[in-house]
């Protein structure tokens, strides 16, 4: 579990440089497309340092933004709160910021930079329709991502993922209405070919997020609270449900307990490519603990 919670650590310093890169030659594939020369080099490189800059610092603030979470206030919720304090006490971190997105979809995720820097946000749905222990189970398990440095490399991606799409689909609507299209046509077609094969590298970096981080996360939660048939219940409760998350979307789905986006249970390689493992799975090596 250590050697993971390390790894995690060395990956996420591993990211920040492959997004460096990946941002910089997205950015200089664009200038290549409309004959902007050689000099975009340098500029290409500070938006790239700038924006992974900014993601690693306020990527938290950013998701939290885009979910429609507000912060949870002890007065509004006692229950929640009593429940976080007492397992962070457990986990031996700090207790995280709190957030309420208002879905009725229950689900749940973590984010931040750091156990120092981390929030959780659940949706209303959640305190609904899981009991005290259910609760419990997914709060230990979004403990874990804050503890294991899961959040780190889960909102990076998350952010970095969004920007280099919006990226990209920004440059084909620009060319689109007329932008200039010059230069030697074998650099123009390197340009286009990286261009449309940015967003899709950037989708496999979410898959970097393997399955076994989940795994690990359902392990310590359960380590947490003692009991693992509440996370295997309240896992089985929010699959079983089925009202959508208004405010899931692909840049941040795979933060929460369980993808929002249901539809990718039905295609075999939607679910071959998928952060999350199957709940069925996850259940069955709860309950074998």
């Amino acid at each position: 579990m250590f050697d993971q919670i390390s790894g995690n650590q060395k990956r996420s310093y591993a990211l920040l440089f492959l997004v460096v890169l990946l941002l910089a030659g997205l950015v200089y594939a664009i200038g290549l497309y409309f004959d902007m020369g050689k000099w975009f080099v340098a500029p290409a490189v500070i938006v790239a340092l700038v924006m992974t800059w900014s993601s690693y610092y306020f990527s938290d603030q950013i998701v939290l933004s885009m979910s429609q979470a507000r912060p949870a206030t002890k007065e509004e919720e006692p229950y929640l709160w009593n429940t976080v304090e007492g397992l962070s006490i457990a986990a031996g971190i700090p207790v995280p910021r709190l957030y309420i997105i208002e879905d009725s979809a229950p689900n749940a995720f973590a984010t931040g930079r750091n156990p120092q820097h981390a929030a959780i946000a659940v949706t209303r749905g959640l305190l609904d329709k899981l009991n005290r222990l259910e609760l419990e189970g997914v709060i230990g398990h979004e403990m874990s991502h804050i503890g294991n440095y899961d959040i780190r490399f889960m909102t990076l991606v998350s952010v970095l993922v969004g920007s280099i799409v919006l990226l990209s689909d920004w440059m084909w609507r620009v060319g689109r209405y007329g932008g200039r299209k010059k230069g030697h046509p074998i650099l123009l077609l390197i340009a286009v070919v990286f261009i449309i094969l940015s967003p899709i590298v950037a989708q496999l970096m979410q898959l970097a997020l393997s399955r076994q981080r989940e795994f690990l996360a359902d392990a310590t939660g359960a380590k947490l609270t003692r009991y693992p048939e509440g996370l295997a219940s309240a896992l089985e409760k929010i699959a079983a449900d089925r009202e959508p998350l208004e405010v899931a979307n692909k840049a941040t789905a795979h933060l929460y307990i369980y993808n929002p986006l249901r539809d990718y249970k039905r295609s075999f390689m939607n679910n071959l490519f998928t952060t999350h493992p199957p709940v069925v799975e996850r259940v069955k090596r709860l309950r074998g603990m």
